[in-house]
């Protein structure tokens, strides 16, 4: 008796083990909220993704709108998939949202039952008075909201409406009637129809300018959000989910190449150092990638480029430099601009005051080397217009590739005086004397550029327009900069 009560035990014991295995308490689990819609690609790749990296998705469908209502109150989870990117656009105006992703296109189509009993042709059909019509709500589901747009730019959605048999919180409780025969006909989307053999579609023209992207982003209240971005990047990697998405009857957006840890190579002129490092580091540690960063004269780095060298972002010294490479770049946008000052020991001993003052006797000049870099391209042709050049050249005693070689030399006492940025003073304004020039064109304008071959275009891009938020401009001023990005 005893041996068989402890069978039980051990048998018992099993079962609860096999019931509470996918309940791995060190398992991470991640909650997207999902437009049902999306149902059949998402499930396939969810489970992919567990199976690769034993990360749990927790999906919970429901119709767009109900999903960003319900989001909106429950503040928890990581992700939120809409069919439509009106509903991640109003996400972010509730501040609930982060980095978003398109994935797919979705076109409207009216849908009717194989071999289409009840011979419905036109918009009109749905009209009749005889033919039983289902709608998606346009408050609570992504096709609702589209159909009412779509009827009300022809205006026929009050008549549309009064002939609703049905309006349903879903697309697929709307496929679903249609299949049922409960209704004759319905408004759902063209991956909906694709996904059910006994559907068919009817096409119509004016619907093709209401197609709609599927859109994912993090939730600003994910406690993960790295493991949020790492499958955002995965849900819209094209060698990695597309092909689902495009079997399941959507039409896949080319995203990102896959990579569990993507490289981002970054050229970036010398004088922006100190006013992207922490952001970029910031990036770095929640998105889960590398970002290599290359800091150099804006005339090496384009001479590397010319070279054959691709970086996937170029952050220029100034705008000259990047107009030599304009071609290999896309969505150029200016950043912020610096002036051109001299800085010259505390003090300012030789009493110097402008351009002029520093063909003095005896003085020691530091620039930039103009064939190397952008700060020293622009001095050289200030100089040279105001026919100083020459005059000034032979107290030149250093011409380095990059500014703060110069305020390293000036402050080691090697040099008299130095033509840097504004920026590249920020750190030691306390230890020399910066002397400002009054000059329009003693100014250089920084701007960045994505490249237009990059494998990670998305992630990329997220990368710039965080270089290009709030957090980055105060740091960009406090360091000596002036924005001009809108």
């Amino acid at each position: 008796m005893k041996l068989k009560l402890l069978n039980i035990l051990a048998l018992s014991l099993l079962f609860l083990l096999q019931c509470g295995g996918d309940k791995d308490e060190d398992q991470t689990t991640i909650l997207l909220y999902c437009a049902a819609g999306i149902k059949p690609a998402i499930e396939q790749i969810a489970k992919n993704y567990q199976e690769e990296f034993n990360v749990r998705i927790d999906v919970q469908y429901g119709g767009s709108g109900t999903l960003l209502t319900n989001l909106r109150i429950a503040k928890r989870g990581d992700l939120y998939l809409a069919a439509d990117r009106d509903y991640l656009e109003k996400a972010k105006k509730y501040g609930l949202i982060a980095e978003v992703q398109p994935l797919a296109i979705l076109t409207p189509t009216i849908a009717v039952k194989k071999g289409n009993p009840k011979n419905i042709s036109r918009v009109d059909d749905l009209l009749d008075s005889r033919i039983r019509v289902a709608l998606g709500n346009p408050d609570a589901a992504s096709i609702g909201k589209q159909t009412k747009l779509m009827f009300e730019s022809q205006g026929k959605w009050e008549a549309l409406k009064n002939n609703v048999t049905v309006f349903k919180s879903t697309v697929n409780e709307v496929a679903i009637d249609i299949r049922l025969g409960t209704v004759d006909t319905g408004i759902i989307w063209d991956a909906t129809v694709n996904q059910m053999p006994d559907l068919e579609k009817i096409s119509v023209d004016f619907f093709e300018a209401y197609k709609k992207e599927i859109m994912i982003g993090v939730l600003t209240y994910s406690e993960q959000p790295t493991e949020a971005l790492k499958f955002l990047r995965y849900v819209s990697a094209y060698d990695k989910s597309a092909s689902i998405f495009n079997e399941k009857g959507y039409k896949a957006i080319k995203g990102d190449k896959w990579n569990i840890k993507p490289e981002i190579l970054f050229f970036s002129g010398g004088v922006n150092r100190v006013a992207i490092e922490e952001t970029i580091k910031k990036f770095e540690r929640r998105e889960g990638v590398e970002v290599i960063r290359v800091y150099n004269g804006c005339g090496i780095l384009v001479s590397q480029m010319k070279a054959g060298e691709k970086p996937d972002v170029y952050l220029s010294c100034d705008v000259s430099f990047m107009g030599q490479v304009q071609s290999d770049f896309t969505d150029v946008e200016n950043v912020s601009n610096t002036r051109i000052v001299i800085a010259t020991k505390k003090g300012n001993p030789f009493q110097i005051k402008t351009f002029e003052d520093l063909a003095g006797e005896n003085i020691r000049i530091g620039v930039c080397n103009p064939k190397q870099s952008a700060l020293g391209a622009l001095t050289q042709k200030l100089l040279q217009r105001r026919n100083l050049w020459d005059r000034i050249e032979p107290h030149i005693y250093s011409q380095t590739p990059t500014a703060d070689l110069l305020v390293n030399q000036l402050r080691t006492s090697s040099l008299d005086a130095v033509i840097v940025y504004e920026a590249n003073l920020s750190q030691v304004k306390d230890k020399l004397t910066m002397v400002s020039v009054d000059d329009e064109d003693a100014l250089a304008i920084q701007n960045i550029g994505l490249n237009a071959n990059t494998e990670y275009p998305y992630l990329t891009r997220r990368l710039i327009e965080t270089l290009l938020g709030d957090e980055s401009k105060d740091i960009y001023v406090k360091n000596g900069f002036h924005w001009v990005n809108k």
